[in-house]
């Protein structure tokens, strides 16, 4: 079963779980949950989700272990980098929340 799953549909499953991730934790920050905000949060994560599927060539093997593993470093690894790059923070227990959640 696990072998037909197919890219396109886990890529549509973890920006889901990106978007949640974006959408709780600004409601807990009791900030605004437009669509704007939403994604000015999400997309560090979205980048890095994605830049983890072409790191472990997960087309190939999209539900297996290694390639969830791959995908989730690089969505945390990622998403903080582009974070601060773009001048948001990454304090030590964000990041731990981060990794996770998205786990």
């Amino acid at each position: 079963m696990w072998s037909r799953v197919k890219v396109w549909s886990a890529i549509a499953v973890d920006i889901v779980c990106v978007l949640i991730f974006a959408i709780v934790g600004r409601g807990s920050h009791r900030e605004v949950n437009d669509l704007v905000g939403v994604l000015s949060t999400a997309w560090p994560f979205l980048a890095g989700s994605l830049t983890g599927y072409v790191v472990a060539r997960a087309w190939r093997h999209p539900a297996s272990l290694r390639s969830g593993a791959v995908i989730w470093l690089c969505t945390v690894a990622v998403g903080m980098l582009l974070r601060l790059a773009s001048g948001r923070g990454a304090a030590p227990p964000f990041i731990l929340v981060a990794a996770i959640a998205l786990g």
